[in-house]
């Protein structure tokens, strides 16, 4: 298991905190299926932004572009016109900023106007992704698994091993990047929850979620609010507190090293609490 996570200009050393690294979710979009609509201004996305720092978030991922099961695509220029002001406002608020997509354009222009991180669900497979990230020679590589596409990778996801293929998929987009010069340190992964997965899917990979940290990469869970914690407790998006919180400690016992959820301040407290009995 690694050590350190290189993520722009800071570097997060897990000989020195146990606890994963609490990355928030910011959409500046109108259609996210959990928050959509609610920081659709730079203003009210900075807001929400301040709010995650004051309740201790580590890293901030900034989106302007729905990936929920069915969303529409967004043109490049609308995408930029909603995530770079953004990051000019947060470039300098002491936490690493990270940029949610797929296109290369997003990712320069991005890491340009001071992000320290890419999030890409399709892990950098659309033209020009690699390159764009490579251009920086130390910003955090999120690579996710995906099953086709956002609108289509609900329609009856199939595998003949879960775990095998998405740990296959992972490791040779990782070994990609290593080839091509990328340090191992600033590559993370992410299995994909819900992206193309069955409730079945997703709960034989959070149940073996230890396997992902054999390939040697810092490990992503994106579980919040997830419609697989609607599925098993029958709540709406916004109800799904307590379930997204006792996730992230599933994920964190099983050697997450990176949280992504939409309640800080309570993520960061619950994981206080497991730190506290875990060292």
């Amino acid at each position: 298991m690694p050590t350190t996570w290189r993520c722009g200009r800071f570097l997060f050393d897990f000989t020195k905190r146990r606890r994963p690294v609490v990355m928030g979710i910011l959409n500046a979009t109108p259609d996210s299926f959990s928050d959509g609509g609610k920081f659709k201004t730079p203003k009210d996305a900075i807001t929400q932004a301040e709010l995650m720092i004051a309740g201790g978030v580590d890293l901030i991922d900034i989106g302007g572009e729905s990936t929920r099961p069915g969303a529409e695509l967004v043109e490049l220029q609308e995408e930029l016109d909603r995530v770079l002001p953004v990051i000019e406002a947060l470039k300098d608020c002491g936490v690493p900023l990270s940029i949610d997509t797929y296109k290369a354009e997003t990712m320069r222009q991005a890491l340009n106007a001071g992000v320290d991180c890419v999030n890409d669900i399709w892990a950098l497979r659309q033209e020009g992704a690699v390159d764009a990230v490579l251009e920086s020679k130390d910003c955090g590589i999120v690579l996710m698994h995906m099953q086709r596409d956002p609108q289509a990778m609900q329609f009856n996801p199939e595998y003949h091993d879960v775990l095998a293929q998405v740990m296959q998929f992972l490791k040779e987009r990782a070994e990609l990047l290593k080839a091509k010069g990328a340090q191992a340190n600033r590559i993370a992964i992410d299995p994909g929850f819900g992206f193309g997965k069955s409730l079945e899917h997703n709960l034989t990979m959070l149940g073996h979620f230890d396997q992902f940290s054999r390939l040697g990469y810092s490990v992503l869970a994106g579980i919040s609010r997830k419609s697989m914690l609607g599925k098993l407790t029958g709540k709406d998006t916004h109800e799904r507190l307590a379930p997204s919180i006792a996730a992230a400690i599933m994920a964190a016992d099983r050697g997450a090293r990176i949280v992504r959820v939409h309640d800080v301040p309570e993520t960061v407290d619950a994981l206080k609490l497991w730190e506290a009995i875990n060292t």
